[in-house]
């Protein structure tokens, strides 16, 4: 999989492993169609940060999940 291309199953592949490893409670509100495409890149910059590390404080997952939800579309 080349995460550099910009496509719909890389983009539900990087939501769907930054929820997981997040282990986000609204997870399922959260899918990889409340996001445009436009934004794929600053996606892949959050997913890159997200597998980069093997754990996250409170403090940090409450940013990157605060910055997820500042990327997703307000289309539902």
């Amino acid at each position: 999989m080349n995460l550099n291309e910009p496509t719909a199953d890389n983009m539900a592949y990087m939501i769907d492993t930054i929820k997981s490893k997040l282990r986000m409670a609204t997870a399922a509100a959260m899918q990889a169609s409340h996001f445009n495409m436009d934004l794929y890149e600053d996606i892949k910059d959050l997913y890159d940060v997200v597998v980069s590390k093997p754990s996250f404080s409170i403090s940090e997952v409450e940013a990157l999940v605060s910055e997820l939800g500042k990327l997703r579309s307000n289309q539902d």
